[in-house]
């Protein structure tokens, strides 16, 4: 599930959600909407390249990634994770997520 809301600065965010309606990933802010359908599907060729995911660890020992698009931008970030594995699985299901909403785009 991806959840679109508008900050107060007018700026727009996206937040995709596992099938419990935890975030899994938290966006950058976006000019509109449009902004946002066409980074996701820009995204959805390259979801499978490992590049795409920094995986990384916070001070405390815990586990994030980041996604990036094919510059090398951020463009959102994962809540922390306790271990390694818990990160992995939020990768897969950002994958699958991305993947699912390419049919879902024009909803947007």
């Amino acid at each position: 599930m991806i959840e679109i809301r508008k900050e107060p600065d007018n700026s727009y965010r996206f937040k995709l959600k596992n099938a419990n309606g935890n975030i899994i990933l938290d966006s950058i802010p976006f000019a509109d909407k449009k902004a946002i359908r066409k980074t996701i599907s820009e995204l959805t060729p390259l979801i499978h390249q490992p590049t795409i995911f920094e995986r990384k660890t916070d001070y405390e020992g815990k586990f994030l990634f980041n996604l990036k698009n094919s510059k090398g931008q951020v463009i959102g970030s994962s809540p922390l994770f306790e271990s390694e594995a818990g990160m992995e699985n939020g990768i897969k299901n950002v994958k699958n997520r991305i993947t699912a909403l390419v049919a879902d785009l024009g909803d947007l």
